[in-house]
């Protein structure tokens, strides 16, 4: 009976390491097993799939990989939500590929949102460059955490949670996103349920908003597919 004992909690114990290791694996990208990986997007032209990029051959790598300057300038917020997300992940910076890690830059006109959207694959944070932000996530209990962040402030949105950003004020407003991921994926609210391809039903959409389906309609002209 001890030694069946013992074997019980030797086999217990393994299973814990295992869940334990099993549960960082999925906090975050793949961990990398080569110093680097740059994205050969090159490669995607043929049949090779795999959860990133193939890598270049080692000798065709240069420092240009590792290099981008799409942050350096403000975006154009000249559109409907008065704001403009700059990315700097895996698509347009090579280098990045396996290491789990990437940023953008969120530019606001006076008084701009960035609407309700979630990255379903990577937790948020934000360094306000200049301005004053209304922020807020909400979690699965439908509780809303906000907050006023300002210049060299940070705010932390948890991975997956739907969460937004709104200028407070009547002057330009910037601030840098970093992820943990080298392709966060992000998904709008808005664009997401009345821009889809194919469309979403519009009865779907009408009971779950309580609405009309003309309204409903109305909304999706706002929101045609890409």
């Amino acid at each position: 009976m001890a030694k069946l004992l013992a074997t019980f909690l030797l086999l217990a114990s393994f299973a814990a390491i295992l869940l334990s290791l099993a549960t960082h694996s999925l906090a975050g990208d793949p961990d990398m097993l080569q110093d680097i990986c740059v994205a050969d997007y090159k490669s995607l032209q043929g049949p090779l799939r795999l959860n990133g990029f193939p890598c270049k051959r080692p000798e065709n790598v240069t420092a240009d990989d590792f290099f981008s300057s799409l942050l350096a300038n403000p975006g154009n917020t000249g559109n409907a939500v008065g704001s403009s997300a700059t990315a700097a992940n895996v698509e347009k910076l090579p280098g990045l590929n396996t290491l789990g890690v990437s940023m953008a830059r969120i530019d606001f006109a006076p008084w701009g949102v960035n609407p309700p959207h979630t990255h379903p694959r990577a937790t948020e944070i934000i360094f306000v460059l200049k301005g004053s932000l209304d922020v807020g996530f909400i979690t699965t209990a439908n509780r809303l955490i906000a907050r006023t962040v300002c210049k060299g402030e940070v705010f932390v949105f948890p991975r997956g949670l739907v969460h937004y950003q709104r200028n407070n004020g009547n002057s330009p407003a910037a601030v840098i996103s970093a992820f943990n991921s080298q392709l966060q994926g992000t998904q709008a609210v808005a664009e997401t349920l009345f821009g889809a391809s194919p469309a979403v039903p519009t009865d779907v959409l009408a009971r779950a908003f309580q609405i009309d389906g003309g309204l409903v309609e109305g909304i999706k002209s706002k929101f045609p597919p890409k």
